[in-house]
């Protein structure tokens, strides 16, 4: 189909208006898993299934069939979705502990399921289905709907450029002269304290130490890899070893010190991250011709550059840090879903992204992140459904935190483009009212109205 009405956010698939409830017919397959070169186009397909998928249930479709008809579908590839669909043993309390205190149950979030989406990566590579929990009205809709353009323009190209993860602690000396002793001091001591470091964790390592002079005050800026960790609680631990170290040494001792200064960005959006990077530093980027800009967003890629032009002068007004429409949308919905640090959200927010019409009139679209703190071992990855969402994405266990790096930016870019076709097209408002909870009321009642 080539109207799409309110569904500007994504209130149908790309090829499928909203309808009652039907019998649901078996679709198009994904084709099983195996390796794609770079620099190949994205045709062929890597998924975390172990069989072709068919197409599922439009995401709209809110009935009972479509629901268990997507369970089928998704368990006949290969998914393994027992815990998600409520059919799997409680955990143990007594294994949450570490993770939780005061344990009485659970918050029961839906999750839902869109894609798949097509990636071309350095470490995703194929068309992956993506767990997103959450309560928003649309929101699954509309990435279904983002990632249907994208996959017909080519997919998206992501890459991850540098991992760092820091923490930044401070020390008062009695006067100036010492503090400037102390910092000039630091710097021979990086390959002691990169020892150090190693002696904390298998996988932690020390990449630089910097240091900056405020009165008699140093403060200083580690920062470690942490292999496919997010790696916050292993950086503290390797820090304070470092501390312990540096105290143990230096020429004067301070008068006192804290392990972290709030100068590392931990859970707060900051620009520190732009330097280089903060977690992962990771990209993607597409081309939309207008053919399938105007099919799935009713405008042209003028309108787009126009609208997210204003956008960005109007977010600049309110002094934010990155320039982003709703990455934290898909993050937010990703991390819940698959055991990462929700609070990071509040940091990797600090994004760029780019909405330009090209000279062949196309749309370039680009997000960047370069504060993203994800990993596919500790926190709560372990967790049963945490566990069914990485593996549904081929991110489960070790290895593969890049991957997923590379994934939750594609998506980013998704929720990008979602909304500002939905501004572009003057749709933003009409979507949100069809496709939310008052209009999924309005629909059940038969006063609903859908535009196709």
């Amino acid at each position: 189909m080539n109207d799409v009405g309110a569904g500007d956010l994504g209130l149908h698939t790309a090829d499928e208006a909203v309808q009652p409830a039907r019998a649901l017919q078996p679709a198009r397959a994904v084709q099983p898993t195996r390796a794609v070169q770079p620099a190949q186009a994205a045709h062929d397909i890597s998924v975390g299934g172990t069989s072709p998928c068919q197409r599922l249930p439009a995401t709209t479709d809110p009935s009972k069939e479509a629901v268990l008809e997507r369970r089928r579908r998704l368990r006949a590839a290969g998914y393994e979705i027992t815990q998600i669909s409520g059919a799997g043993l409680e955990i143990d309390p007594e294994k949450l502990a570490g993770s939780i205190e005061g344990f009485i149950g659970f918050a029961r979030i839906p999750l839902g399921v869109a894609g798949p989406i097509r990636i071309v990566g350095t470490a995703a590579n194929g068309e992956f289905f993506v767990p997103f929990a959450t309560s928003e009205g649309t929101l699954v809709a509309s990435f279904q709907h983002a990632f249907n353009a994208m996959n017909r323009s080519g997919g998206a190209i992501a890459l991850c450029s540098d991992q760092r993860v820091g923490r930044a602690p401070c020390f008062e000396f009695a006067s100036l002269p010492q503090a400037a002793e102390f910092a000039r001091w630091l710097a021979s001591r990086v390959p002691a304290l990169q020892e150090v470091t190693s002696g904390t964790s298998r996988f932690c390592r020390l990449v630089s130490a910097t240091a900056s002079i405020a009165g008699n005050t140093v403060y200083t800026l580690f920062e470690f890899s942490t292999g496919d960790a997010a790696g916050q609680n292993m950086v503290t631990l390797a820090t304070q070893a470092i501390c312990a170290h540096l105290i143990a040494h230096m020429p004067a001792p301070p008068r006192s010190w804290l392990v972290e200064s709030m100068m590392s960005g931990d859970k707060r959006a900051t620009p520190l991250a732009f330097r280089c990077a903060r977690g992962w530093n990771v990209s993607a980027e597409i081309v939309l011709p207008p053919r399938q800009v105007e099919r799935y967003w009713r405008t042209d890629p003028a309108q787009m550059q126009r609208a997210w032009r204003q956008a960005v002068n109007g977010a600049s007004q309110t002094g934010a840090v990155g320039l982003q429409g709703n990455v934290a949308n898909a993050l937010a919905a990703m991390f819940i879903a698959c055991g990462q640090d929700v609070a990071c959200v509040a940091e990797a927010t600090t994004a760029l992204t780019r909405v330009e019409c090209t000279a062949a009139n196309e749309v370039y679209a680009s997000v960047t992140l370069p504060n993203l703190i994800v990993g596919t071992v500790g926190g709560g990855t372990y967790l049963p459904t945490a566990h069914e969402c990485l593996s549904m994405l081929g991110c489960a266990g070790g290895g593969h935190a890049r991957k997923f790096a590379e994934i939750c930016a594609a998506v980013a870019l998704a929720g990008e483009l979602a909304i500002v076709g939905a501004m572009a097209s003057g749709q933003f408002a009409a979507a949100h009212a069809a496709g939310g909870r008052k209009g999924a009321e309005a629909a059940a009642n038969g006063n609903g109205r859908h535009e196709s």
